[in-house]
């Protein structure tokens, strides 16, 4: 007995140490960009001698700096005006696709749901070139329109969706329509608030990928004073120099929303990562 309590005390002592250690090497990056936003950009590009830490006090005017260029309260709007708009439209159009395509029957449904597939499976990137031709032609190019269109619609947000409805027990919708309802009021009243975990996730993973798009904003919004944070940091970039502890100060700046939202939304964060639309 005393020997499985010390292999079961050494399993946890084991883990403890790996999860620190992996939390040690996750968090490092987020501490060297603090430390580097508040240094020299001599200090930051020195090599030999290299500081880790800053050398001639702390430069906290960088974030004034990089605020003042770049106009970053416009730069936060854009960016959580993107991520709402996504969100709503990706949780609005996946639920009823996925809804169709996991609980419907209607000709050439398997077909349809392959081309989904198969959307998931292909690189994004291929599809840059005709959506950017589509924008062009309506006319979109350097507006919020044209950074909202590839978020839409979502492969991956409907074949989530199909996979949270088609967890959901025959014997609701039976039910439904033994009380008289309809299609849309069985989707509406009772199918989709039971898949409320399912929306959680995808308007999260929406969240996180609206957030961290770069390529898609570059190319629509050339304009910096109507393109996202992440694109606005790109440009911070030089082609033969760059002012290091500046586009670390951009970069920490940029951070602090999805930060704040994770602290007022942790409970929701991690109930949609975990379930990811299987626990309904």
């Amino acid at each position: 007995m005393e020997s499985v309590r010390a292999k079961q005390r050494l399993t946890r002592i084991v883990i403890h140490v790996i999860l620190i250690i992996v939390s040690i090497i996750m968090i490092v990056p987020f501490l060297w960009m603090i430390i580097t936003a508040l240094k020299t950009n001599q200090e930051a590009i020195s090599i030999n001698p290299f500081y880790i830490f800053p050398q001639a006090g702390l430069h906290w005017e960088n974030f004034s700096t990089v605020w003042k260029s770049y106009n970053f309260l416009l730069l936060y709007i854009n960016t959580l005006l993107l991520i709402v708009l996504r969100v709503i439209c990706a949780c609005l159009t996946a639920t009823m696709a996925g809804y169709a395509f996991g609980r419907l029957r209607f000709p050439g449904k398997k077909f349809l749901f392959t081309l989904v597939l198969i959307q998931m499976m292909v690189p994004s990137q291929i599809f840059i070139i005709p959506q950017y031709v589509m924008i062009s032609k309506l006319g979109a190019v350097d507006t919020m329109f044209g950074l909202l269109f590839p978020g839409i619609v979502t492969a991956f947000g409907t074949y989530l969706l199909k996979t949270g409805y088609q967890g959901l027990p025959m014997d609701l919708e039976e039910a439904a329509g033994i009380d008289g309802c309809n299609t849309g009021q069985k989707f509406l009243r009772i199918m989709m608030p039971l898949t409320r975990s399912s929306m959680v996730s995808l308007g999260i993973f929406t969240a996180v990928f609206a957030f961290k798009d770069l390529m898609w904003p570059m190319i629509v919004c050339p304009t910096i004073t109507k393109t996202t944070l992440s694109a606005a940091l790109a440009k911070m970039q030089g082609q033969f120099s760059s002012d290091y502890p500046s586009m670390m100060a951009g970069a920490v700046l940029a951070v602090i929303p999805m930060v704040i939202i994770y602290v007022i939304f942790q409970k929701q964060f991690v109930e949609g990562i975990a379930t990811s639309g299987g626990k309904l």
